[in-house]
């Protein structure tokens, strides 16, 4: 199996990606936990204004087969949602790393970054 997964994000254990631009991170859930959940028929996203704490679940993408928790990767602020993805949830079976993302974290603890995955870290964790 070849995954998608692009070296210049970094991931969380529980299959968020995140792309860092100064101090705000894109927000995710890799091409493998899309396929992993089948096809996406309702995405619930976070208030944008709302303080998550790394790991607190915020956000729920649900499949024809079940429904998952999306954990945030980093503390902070949410500062912006994807609204498309919340109209058509097949968009993160599509583009996982482009049109699918989920929300966006004004970064608190820029210190968390050292405890997530790099691409190749990540590849490790889904093929074991």
């Amino acid at each position: 199996m070849s995954a998608n997964i692009p070296n210049e994000l970094r991931y969380a254990k529980s299959h968020e990606w995140i792309r860092i631009d100064e101090s705000v991170a894109t927000v995710g859930i890799s091409d493998h936990a899309q396929a992993e959940l089948t096809e996406l028929v309702f995405v619930e996203l976070p208030e944008v204004g709302r303080e998550v704490e790394q790991e607190e679940a915020c956000a729920v993408v649900e499949s024809v087969k079940t429904a998952s928790d999306i954990y945030a990767p980093l503390s902070g602020t949410i500062v912006a949602v994807n609204e498309p993805v919340a109209e058509n949830a097949g968009l993160v079976n599509d583009e996982p790393y482009k049109g699918g993302w989920l929300f966006e974290i004004k970064i608190s603890d820029p210190d968390e970054l050292s405890g997530l995955l790099t691409a190749e870290q990540y590849l490790e964790s889904i093929s074991g």
